[in-house]
């Protein structure tokens, strides 16, 4: 039996819409817990950025990739992308 390539192409898009949202609601749990650190941080007057746990970061996302056969370079830039973003955040917070 074959299968009409427009019905293919349905599913397919269906499939990347659901991961899509997962990765939406995922990024929004993470920036809950970063942003309590924030203001842990702000409360303790820690320093906003930990240069060593991002580096331990970048390495250990970078492994992951590519054991999950993802361009390293691709996760790199997508953490320091959100790291940026989570240190903006602590930056606020102890405004």
């Amino acid at each position: 039996m074959t299968v009409n390539p427009m019905d293919e192409l349905k599913n397919f898009r269906a499939s990347i819409d659901n991961l899509d949202a997962a990765l939406i609601h995922i990024l929004a749990e993470r920036f809950r817990i970063t942003k309590a650190v924030g203001e842990l941080k702000a409360r303790h007057e820690l320093p906003p950025a930990d240069p060593e746990r991002e580096k331990r970061q970048v390495e250990r996302l970078r492994a992951l990739a590519q054991q999950a056969d993802l361009d390293p370079d691709f996760a790199e830039k997508l953490l320091n992308f959100i790291i940026r973003e989570v240190i903006r955040h602590h930056e606020q917070a102890r405004s």
